[in-house]
């Protein structure tokens, strides 16, 4: 099925940009069952996306149009087929908020001024989203459900309990819980929900391209209350902001949100911590969903910074009402030294990557293990010998852009991930902790880098290894 519906992309790209492409790279996979291709030509690129899920894509067709035509910056929709349950979209780059957030911070207590400012500018855009785009959205095509009501809670809840509490083995009383289950729920559907709940509003959802916010992922998105959004965002696992961070965004947002609607400020902050609650109870599932049962150990990275996020909410009661069954079993987590340092054994394994010229020599392995992998990008199209590129190097964008448009580059590309791929999942249950990767070509400047940076964002993305990257020729310049 993999090569049938990469081969339904490309003709749509080829119907759509009237010429044929050049090179048809995944992207790597994320928590999600879609598809996801940069395709590119001579004079064009997209992102071509696979789902088989066709009442999920008509939502995300149909809420793309319609933020489109409401001003809102989402990506273009090029081209559909809908029968066959593929499109085209604008292609926004591979730098997400996540991502940009990594590259500023120094620390997990760090917090540069420059990206409070991105989450503001971020922020000013939330309650677009909810309030006059959220007017005429046709609810009728959310899906799985169109509001964010009682049973979609109660799925939420259940599946923190079904994938993370018992493939944990975490102990709980099951009716107590349910019966706390209950209670949580009457109390967040007493909050108004009469907006459009993004419901995945966080980090790694938001893209930046020149600097611009640019929003994805909002296929789930359905009828809700206002607090659920801010929450996901403020209360991303990973992304790790410190409290008082967390508060001046949340003021802020308060203060845009009063430009939209007029609101009462203290019967919001009554309910926000209880969205607070049951948005990291959903994400604690999902990462026990794809980590435990998926056996993808890279989400299971994140359960540390939530179990902080939980710790935070009941060392400052903010539970916004009697939860006996559910505090104990928060509590339990809490006090579990696995859940606050997990997974150890998947984070020791390093990665060496480097790029350097064949006039010099060829990069040693320093870790004492000996060997690696060793590519020849020499038969690879060659920017250096092009005069526009000669002052370049493969870490900027004319060269990126140039080396995504081959074909023969994309493919080196797929067979490079796959082989190293299987070696860092290997090394990882195995407990090692080193691998190096070396990428060589004539100069050492273009190729070599280009192919270089491009593996170290797809295993980032991938698998919970820490990336050295080494670039010979640019550092003896």
């Amino acid at each position: 099925m993999n090569n049938i519906h990469k081969l339904k992309l490309l003709a749509l790209y080829r119907s759509w940009s009237g010429e044929e492409a050049t090179g048809i790279q995944p992207l790597p996979e994320s928590g999600s069952t879609r598809r996801y291709y940069r395709i590119t030509g001579h004079s064009h690129t997209a992102i071509g996306v696979f789902h088989d899920d066709s009442r999920e894509n008509s939502a995300f067709i149909s809420f793309t149009n319609h933020f489109t035509k409401s001003g809102l910056p989402v990506p273009e929709i090029y081209a559909e087929s809908m029968g066959e349950n593929i499109y085209l979209i604008k292609d926004l780059g591979d730098l997400t908020l996540f991502g940009y957030l990594s590259t500023l911070r120094k620390d997990d207590k760090s917090f540069p001024s420059e990206l409070t400012a991105k989450y503001k500018e971020i922020i000013e855009w939330l309650p677009v989203f909810q309030i006059p785009a959220g007017k005429e959205i046709d609810y009728r095509l959310c899906y799985p459900r169109e509001a964010f009501d009682r049973q979609s809670m109660i799925w939420d809840l259940n599946y923190f309990k079904y994938y993370f509490l018992k493939l944990a083995k975490v102990p709980f009383d099951e009716q107590k819980l349910e019966d706390d289950f209950e209670t949580l729920t009457d109390f967040l559907l007493e909050a108004g929900h009469n907006y459009f709940m993004y419901r995945d509003f966080q980090s790694r959802n938001i893209m930046l391209l020149d600097g611009k916010p640019y929003f994805i992922d909002y296929q789930g998105g359905r009828k809700g209350a206002l607090q659920y959004d801010i929450a996901s965002l403020l209360y991303d696992a990973k992304a790790a902001i410190p409290q008082k961070i967390r508060n001046d965004l949340l003021a802020f947002y308060l203060e845009v949100l009063e430009d939209h609607l007029p609101f009462d400020r203290p019967k919001f902050l009554k309910y926000y911590y209880g969205f607070v609650l049951i948005r990291i109870l959903q994400a604690m599932g999902a990462y026990g969903f794809r980590g435990y049962y998926e056996n993808k150990p890279h989400f299971l990275q994140s359960i540390p910074f939530a179990v902080q996020n939980i710790k935070w909410l009941l060392k400052g009661n903010n539970l916004p009402l009697h939860l006996p069954m559910l505090t104990d079993v928060l509590q339990e987590i809490i006090e579990t030294t696995a859940f606050s340092h997990y997974p150890p054994r998947h984070s020791n394994l390093t990665v060496q990557i480097s790029s350097f010229s064949y006039k010099n020599d060829i990069p040693r392995d320093e870790s004492g293990n000996g060997g690696g992998f060793l590519f020849d990008c020499r038969a690879l199209p060659n920017p250096g010998r092009i005069e526009e590129f000669m002052e370049f190097s493969g870490k900027d964008q004319p060269v990126i852009e140039f080396l995504r448009k081959e074909h023969d580059v994309n493919d080196f590309l797929i067979h490079v991930f796959s082989l190293i791929d299987q070696s860092v999942k290997n090394y990882i249950e195995r407990g090692f902790t080193s691998i190096s990767v070396s990428f060589g070509c004539t100069g050492g400047k273009h190729r070599s880098v280009y192919c270089a940076e491009e593996l170290a964002k797809h295993l980032k993305s991938k698998f919970p290894v820490k990336i050295l990257i080494e670039h010979k020729e640019l550092e003896n310049e």
